[in-house]
């Protein structure tokens, strides 16, 4: 299973709803919480091609999006695929 990646904030609907996600799927993730440590902002920032909101997920070197591209990903078939390549 390739990493994942996970920016978020302690304060954010979408980011505990991405994270719920990925852990009934059995996905383990790296958290990086960009409230409590914002230097790592600009690094998501980049990674994202510019997009500043949480959550922003990686899976591996793929930049899936936030909250609602990870469940659209899902309802397509398309998450299971992309975690096991």
């Amino acid at each position: 299973m390739k990493p994942v990646e996970i920016y978020t904030t302690p304060i954010c609907g979408f980011c505990h709803a991405a994270k719920r996600l990925l852990t009934q799927k059995g996905v383990s993730f790296t958290e990086i919480d960009v409230l409590t440590d914002p230097s790592r902002k600009g690094e998501m920032i980049e990674r994202a091609n510019g997009k500043r909101t949480v959550p922003q997920i990686f899976v591996g070197e793929t930049h899936v999006g936030g909250c609602d591209e990870l469940y659209a990903l899902d309802r397509a078939g398309k998450l299971d695929p992309l975690l096991a390549a």
